[in-house]
């Protein structure tokens, strides 16, 4: 879309009207697929005719007129960032975050914001306080979560791209089961200024493509190091090519044992078989490897997560953000605002948090959950130092679940259970659709070495070439 742009074939202000009448059409509203919280059609004319003088200048650029979305997590000038919150509903940031101006200054079009779960906390959007978003593919079951409305809008067509967010696996999860192109860069590598933090050692921005060219293009133009963030590394942005190499020779695959345990359903085992496969005939070895404690890792992430979410969201009381709730007195203000303001799953994770961090539990369940996950991390390093470039395994052990199928939250969050340890670890992991069962996709998830985005990219380009439309059928 961008070439055709730059090479005059097409006009950026048309490409941005299409996008807006798909919105109306599909993705807005409770009658729609509920996708999109937020349109912003006359900052959208007016960057369309920034960017179509840039381009009548002779000026390329990487991402000239694609229309974007924003999960409605990411601060954007213009536009609400409400976090699928009541207590933020109609908030609007004095500042954008770093990923959203590198994205309009390469040419996107910011059109509008997506729907999610409340602070980012569910794996289905159906926690956002406006309403559940639908599944396009089948819109009696969820897109997943808590990206699911940056998901659902790519997979129905509405954009090319959109931005997501991650903290045990957000992004991955709701392109899995919308049978899309799904990104989580290493931690560190993309900034998450402007990112309305969850639980921030987990926490990053992702993106979501129908191909994994388009997110690769949009990666490398989010990606590198930013003064307003203190955690983004400075490390050189890989330079990745839009086509599949047709070989894999030398290039060995992990697959780790603990991600294809008994219990997995076999048919996505025999997708999951067919990808490897897939890989070893371009040329790939493949590995059996072993990440000893990734059992561990569900029960971890749901002691750190909650416990850095019961601090950062302290922030919101009524006094500085959003809204306010009166009462008699201070403490009476602060009590109505947050217990009006929060939903179910936000306050049974502050709460959580607040136990785990409570003056004679700190020891047994914090620093402890914390020498865990430098167990997981350990498991990773030993085992990309061992001579493996990448790891394969499912994404989800499961297709994408009909909507209010799942009231149980211990059940909800076994559907990270494959995700959430490329976040506690902090390496690269992506998700591209491998096949579907009873019309539903599934996705195959890859993880690679930390700043080796380069390598993941380059198998993930090779599978979705060597699939083809395999991947979605």
């Amino acid at each position: 879309m961008a070439d055709a742009v730059n090479d005059g074939l097409c006009a950026p202000g048309d490409l941005t009207n299409a996008a807006l009448a798909r919105i109306q059409s599909r993705a807005a509203g409770p009658d729609g697929l509920n996708a999109v919280l937020a349109v912003d059609e006359l900052g959208s004319a007016h960057d369309a005719d920034v960017v179509q003088s840039h381009v009548m200048r002779g000026t390329a650029m990487a991402l000239a007129g694609v229309p974007l979305l924003v999960k409605d997590n990411i601060a954007t000038h213009h536009l609400p960032t409400s976090c699928g919150s009541r207590i933020l509903a109609g908030y609007i940031s004095p500042f954008e975050a770093t990923v959203v101006q590198r994205l309009r200054a390469a040419g996107a079009i910011v059109i509008g914001k997506t729907n999610m779960d409340e602070f980012a906390m569910g794996s289905s959007t159906e926690n956002s306080a406006f309403g559940p978003t639908r599944n396009p593919i089948d819109p009696t079951r969820v897109p997943g979560g808590s990206s699911g409305g940056s998901a659902a809008a790519v997979a129905a067509g509405v954009t090319p791209v959109a931005l997501g967010s991650e903290t045990g696996g957000s992004v991955r999860q709701p392109a899995a089961f919308c049978g899309i192109v799904g990104v989580k860069p290493t931690y560190g590598r993309v900034s998450r200024y402007g990112l309305v933090a969850f639980a921030s050692s987990l926490d990053h921005v992702g993106v979501f493509g129908r191909r994994v060219s388009d997110a690769a293009r949009v990666f490398t133009v989010m990606a590198g190091v930013d003064r307003h963030d203190a955690t983004s590394v400075d490390v050189p942005v890989p330079t990745i090519p839009d086509r599949a190499d047709s070989s894999l020779a030398g290039v060995v695959i992990g697959r780790p044992l603990e991600y294809f345990p008994e219990s997995l359903d076999p048919r996505i085992r025999t997708l999951c078989d067919a990808a490897l496969e897939r890989l070893r005939a371009r040329g790939a070895e493949v590995r059996d490897v072993s990440l000893p404690n990734t059992a561990l890792a569900i029960p971890v992430y749901y002691i750190l997560a909650p416990a850095e979410a019961s601090s950062n969201l302290a922030r919101f009381d009524g006094v500085r953000y959003g809204a306010r709730i009166g009462g008699e007195g201070l403490r009476s203000m602060y009590e109505a605002t947050r217990s009006g303001g929060f939903g179910a799953e936000v306050t049974r994770r502050i709460l959580l948090g607040t136990y785990v961090l409570s003056a004679g539990y700190y020891d047994a369940y914090y620093r402890r959950a914390q020498a865990v996950r430098d167990l997981i991390t350990q498991d990773f390093s030993r085992v990309f130092a061992s001579g493996v470039h990448a790891l394969f395994t499912p994404t989800t052990p499961t297709t994408a679940f009909a909507l209010g199928a799942v009231s149980d939250p211990y059940e909800m969050y076994l559907s990270d259970i494959f995700t959430a340890t490329a976040n506690l670890a902090g390496v690269p992991a992506m998700s591209q659709p491998i096949g579907r069962i009873d019309g539903l996709p599934v996705g195959g998830q890859l993880m690679a070495a930390h700043f080796d985005e380069a390598t993941m990219f380059r198998v993930a380009h090779v599978l979705e070439d060597a699939l083809g439309e395999a991947a979605h059928r």
